[in-house]
């Protein structure tokens, strides 16, 4: 079957790839999108949006509980609708989705519902949802499959019809009691939030501390507000096996020869790329160790033509690392002016457990490993005058300065709004500011973002 000819074939519509379609549709090119069905990618269907709705009503519940502090009488009897809680959900994902699908449409892309595989160079053929096959080729190609949560080889595991971080936010009903393996990102959040929600979560977690990647302050800072919650938080431990029993509970024998039961267990033990079945082997893509599309600092993989975005590509698993692929990719794929990088980019990202993680640039561990003198600024979140109006008392502002230099190497913010104010910082570290800007800069009062005064003035920054 002869192929249909295009100038831009993209594989997957999460960020970086739906918004260069769109773009380079609109330009007038001719543009075709594969996509299995997941409108909008990850992010917008079974992520961040679903996810930090969820998140949303759970601190309103929290909220709500507290009422009282605050001078309101009359909240205390609330509980969590699960009908309504869905539909709130679905509602904002289908209005985004649903948003989605009018731009592809009305940028001119070819959108094309299925499932792609290679069969030649830069040519995928692609069985269509709705029956029959189309061969599709691009002078450039975007592989941006994204990525899908991994069940690991655990005994019993596969058998046991337990959740991932999308099928949980299928059910029709709240677990009363959840067993959560993997005590990262994913694991956190989700710890958080259904701890608030009134399920008791027991998290298990094979690493030393919870968020292995974070200073051990850091860390225990987060797993205090969540102990607190309810959480029972288990470290330097792993599941072995797990088993369902006839009445549906779920038993997981653990590594310390101890075992926890619950009516459900969510997995949240990592993710892998999309890359199995899609006939990389057929175009000269070659695949990591790990099954992410090798790509280099450019986002050119090993195949002439061929590049890849987001997740899939090894970038950091975050849709705004994703959506700055995507200016890389549409500045490269211009041929105007040099080739743009991935290297050296500063990417923040934010935990939404309760108070949140908000993060940027090196922890102190990694400034220490990588050489730099360096002073470590620490303050309690009670310092800051907006917390106390907030009644949000929980956590603690780190900061890693150059000693050399004055310049901000990192944060590690927790508390309410971190995710907010960790953009501050970003801005401060990316326009090269001594940390003295920041102090001395005459920022709103009372709002969270004052606090960055105090964390970098001599009561909290170490000599």
């Amino acid at each position: 079957m002869q192929s249909e000819q295009f100038d831009l074939l993209v594989l997957g519509g999460g960020k970086a790839g739906k918004s260069l379609a769109m773009d380079l549709a609109a330009e007038g090119q001719r543009v075709a999108m594969v996509e299995r069905g997941m409108i909008g990618g990850t992010c917008i269907n079974v992520a961040c949006i679903p996810t930090k709705t969820l998140v949303n009503s759970a601190r309103l519940l929290r909220g709500m509980r507290r009422a009282a502090e605050f001078g309101i009488t009359g909240a205390a009897e609330v509980a969590v609708d699960v009908a309504l809680l869905r539909h709130r959900k679905e509602d904002v994902v289908g209005t985004m989705v649903a948003g989605q699908r009018k731009s592809f449409i009305a940028s001119g892309m070819d959108l094309v519902i299925g499932e792609a595989k290679f069969v030649a160079e830069r040519t995928v053929e692609v069985a269509l949802d709705d029956g029959g096959t189309r061969t599709v080729s691009g002078t450039n190609v975007v592989i941006n499959t994204g990525m899908v949560p991994s069940l690991p080889p655990i005994d019993g595991l596969a058998g046991a019809e337990v959740q991932t971080s999308e099928s949980i936010l299928r059910l029709e009903s709240l677990p009363k009691s959840l067993v959560i393996l993997g005590g990262g990102y994913v694991g956190a959040e989700f710890a958080s939030m259904l701890s608030i929600m009134g399920v008791q979560v027991t998290l298990i977690q094979r690493a030393r501390q919870l968020l292995a990647r974070e200073d051990p302050d850091v860390a225990a800072a987060v797993a205090d507000a969540m102990v607190r919650d309810g959480v029972d938080l288990r470290v330097c431990v792993e599941a072995v096996q797990v088993s369902r029993d006839g009445d549906g509970t779920v038993t997981v024998e653990l590594s310390d020869g101890g075992s926890v039961s619950a009516e459900d267990v969510l997995v949240a033990l990592g993710r892998e790329p999309v890359t199995a079945g899609l006939g990389l082997e057929r175009t000269g893509v070659e695949l990591t160790g790990r099954g992410f599309v090798k790509v280099d600092e450019h986002l050119r993989t090993t195949a002439s033509g061929v590049w890849a975005a987001g997740d899939v590509a090894g970038s950091p698993q975050f849709t705004h690392a994703s959506w700055n692929d995507y200016r890389i990719l549409k500045a490269n794929l211009s041929g105007a002016g040099p080739l743009q990088a991935t290297t050296g980019r500063l990417v923040p990202y934010t935990v939404f457990v309760t108070p949140e993680l908000g993060r940027v640039g090196l922890s102190e561990t990694e400034a220490r490993e990588a050489g730099h003198n360096i002073r470590v600024a620490r303050m309690p979140v009670t310092a800051i005058p907006r917390a106390r109006t907030l009644g949000e008392l929980d956590g603690a502002w780190k900061a890693v300065v150059d000693s050399d230099t004055d310049l901000i190497l990192g944060a590690a913010l927790i508390s309410a709004e971190a995710s907010e104010v960790i953009a501050v910082v970003q801005m401060a570290m990316l326009g090269g500011l001594p940390f003295q800007q920041l102090r001395d800069a005459v920022i709103t009062h009372p709002t969270m973002a004052e606090g960055l005064q105090l964390l970098f003035s001599p009561a909290f920054l170490e000599d």
